[in-house]
């Protein structure tokens, strides 16, 4: 498929394929004319990478990552460093600190809303109170 496709497909647009792609992330075959040739599981593989992107993973590290998402989770790398290890523990640490933040943003959202829509509540019935009925003809 072409790269509009899976573009489309993936909802990523050409732009970051063509990054990943020279990231080393995805490899795309070369057709005859030289156009780029996606193969359908480069579709979830987009998918997979943007949603690590997303939460902050720097590239390197999902390069480093991505043989293993594709293979059980007991898979155990043989050659794996110590300063590999680190720097994937100091990056778990990292996207739990986001993910603190971000539900701490979420419930004080929440708590805003229900505060919120009390107050709209309690608005609304004290104006209906107030407001003259209209069978008095």
């Amino acid at each position: 498929m072409r790269i509009s496709e899976l573009a489309k497909l993936s909802h990523t647009p050409a732009r970051s394929l063509r990054y990943y792609e020279e990231q080393g992330l995805i490899k795309p075959s070369r057709l005859e004319n030289g156009y780029r040739d996606y193969q359908p599981y480069l579709i979830d593989r987009a998918i997979q990478i943007r949603g690590l992107i997303d939460a902050g993973i720097p590239t390197k590290i999902i390069a480093l990552i991505l043989p293993c998402l594709d293979t059980p989770r007991g898979i155990v790398p043989e050659d794996i460093e110590p300063e590999l290890i680190a720097i994937l523990a100091d990056e778990r640490d990292r996207m739990t600190q986001r993910i603190d933040f971000l539900t701490r943003n979420r419930d004080s959202i929440a708590t805003y809303i229900d505060a919120a829509n009390t107050a709209l509540e309690a608005r609304l019935t004290t104006e209906a109170a107030q407001t003259p009925s209209s069978s008095a003809a």
